[in-house]
């Protein structure tokens, strides 16, 4: 498909049939769609959250018949996206997440004298979204990066997942309708499909960010097209982490059986199809592998979401099974492919294990993230090996330590690991589990490459700063200030004044 090559498209308002005009539709509505309160934008994202949800049952039956995710998932999921909607609706409701700050003339200002200067952030202009196969509805259309995009006032075009189709086009419609609806401009969103159209718009100069949650392998291709560009671009890519969980020798004696039994329920979650998948447990040798193998025996399977998927597993897990130093404890094989047209199989869950000083002779292989039903139990023998293994990982969505903190050996173990790990991972967690991203202001889903090509969060509110940017305006006449700026505040917002010091005069 061309880059002018009819594409499946919708807009708020419009309807181009050619991925040129939902280009030139979303240039022309960044600056009206931009330049609106942020009341007016809250507003539309509640009625986008409204629309969907009013559809709910329709869009969890076609969800489920696309994905094989259960429905229960399905609409657990939709509630949390549009609750996503509405967190960001408050957000601009409460208009702190501008930055205004204001600093008024001063001659005496220890630098030399200070102009007049007024700082907010705003939009970067339209957003290029790549939708993921593993959450439809909450890292798809209408999920966290639209809701951030959209509210932060960039046009959204979405680049559907092939993985679910109709469900993207259903979903787009409402979105685009809700939003014509409460009055945002045309070209405020759209669906584009095909990759190649998600490639040409990737490089199109109207196209000013992106954001992609998916495998490491396409993520770095498309990563370094934005930066390949004559015009380079943020890209925002999750790509891919193992997350590993440490347990201490005080935690496994202490509380092991609650620990392998928290783990088995982390890693088996979804079919092991989160990002956020415990995909090592780093736990003293001999403590655990019973246990683990008792907990795991006649666990039932799921489907994978789609073949792609399913290839990729098989892939990962005959690498694991078939290196050397690793031994199968439960299961080690996939399914086989199905018959054209065939439903898929429920997928049985795997366990391999090896030991501390394997991996870190072999990181590349038994530290790599295999998306699926399958983890890897690293053993020890002295406890200094966590630290070793913690040091040797590359960057991480998560990193969890089991510990014991009221054991003074084993509080000094953990803040050594603890240490290390914050270097390595954007969320590390105490005595818990990875899986479950609480959508909130306080949460990071992100982390060092090549967990992601950024260091912003993709969940929670503070993920809309990737898409706005600071601008400071200097001498400029109250009139021509940027309402948001001018003495009288219109839009009541929260405003800094000459938060350096006191103000002038």
């Amino acid at each position: 498909m061309s880059a002018t090559a009819p594409t499946a498209a919708s807009s708020a308002g419009n309807a181009p049939t050619g991925l040129e005009d939902t280009l030139a539709a979303a240039a022309g509505a960044a600056g009206p769609f931009g330049a609106l309160p942020p009341a007016r934008r809250a507003a539309m994202l509640r009625a986008v959250a409204d629309v969907l949800d009013a559809d709910a049952d329709a869009l969890v039956e076609l969800a489920g018949a696309e994905s094989h995710l259960p429905r229960g998932r399905l609409r657990a999921e939709l509630v949390r996206t549009t609750f996503q909607l509405r967190l960001f609706a408050s957000l601009l409701d409460d208009g702190g997440y501008l930055g205004i700050t204001i600093d008024e003339p001063d001659q005496a200002w220890p630098t030399g004298p200070r102009p007049a200067l007024r700082r907010m952030l705003v939009p970067v202009g339209p957003v290029l979204v790549f939708a993921a196969s593993n959450f439809p509805f909450a890292f798809s259309v209408a999920g966290g990066d639209t809701a951030a995009a959209l509210a932060a006032g960039c046009p959204v075009l979405l680049k559907a997942h092939p993985g679910h189709p109709r469900l993207s086009r259903r979903t787009g419609r409402l979105v685009a309708d809700a939003l014509g609806a409460a009055g945002a401009p045309a070209g405020t969103f759209a669906i584009v499909e095909g990759d190649e159209a998600g490639r040409a718009a990737l490089v199109d100069p109207r196209v000013r960010a992106a954001a992609f949650t998916g495998s490491a392998r396409v993520g770095r291709l498309l990563f370094d097209l934005a930066a390949g560009r004559p015009d380079p671009i943020p890209f925002y890519g999750e790509l891919g982490s193992t997350n590993p969980a440490f347990v201490t020798p005080a935690a496994a004696a202490t509380r092991g059986a609650e620990i392998w039994a928290g783990y088995v329920e982390s890693f088996t979650l979804g079919a092991g199809q989160f990002c956020t998948k415990p995909g090592l447990l780093v736990a003293p040798a001999n403590t655990a592998e019973q246990a683990l193998v008792a907990a795991l025996a006649g666990r039932a399977g799921a489907p994978l979401l789609n073949e792609r998927i399913a290839d990729g597993y098989r892939a990962g897990l005959a690498t694991l099974t078939g290196h050397p130093g690793v031994r199968v404890l439960v299961g080690g094989s996939a399914e086989p492919q199905p018959a054209p047209g065939a439903a898929p199989g429920p997928v049985p869950p795997s366990l391999v294990t090896t030991t501390a000083g394997e991996l870190l002779r072999d990181r590349a292989v038994l530290a790599a993230e295999v998306f699926g039903p399958v983890s890897v139990l690293v053993t020890y023998t002295d406890p200094g090996e966590l630290v070793a293994v913690a040091r040797a990982l590359d960057g991480q969505l998560t990193a969890t330590v089991h510990a014991e903190d009221r054991d003074p050996a084993d509080a000094a173990l953990a803040a050594e690991l603890l240490r290390e790990l914050t270097e390595r991972a954007g969320r590390v967690i105490f005595n818990g589990w990875p899986t479950g991203v609480s959508v909130t202001p306080a949460m990071t889903h992100g982390g060092p490459y090549p967990a992601t090509t950024s260091l912003f969060t993709s969940v929670g509110t503070t993920s809309i700063a990737r898409f706005l940017r600071p601008v400071t305006y200097q001498g400029l006449p109250d009139a021509l200030l940027p309402e948001p700026l001018r003495d009288a505040n219109p839009w009541n917002l929260p405003r800094q004044v000459n938060r350096a010091g006191q103000p002038a005069g």
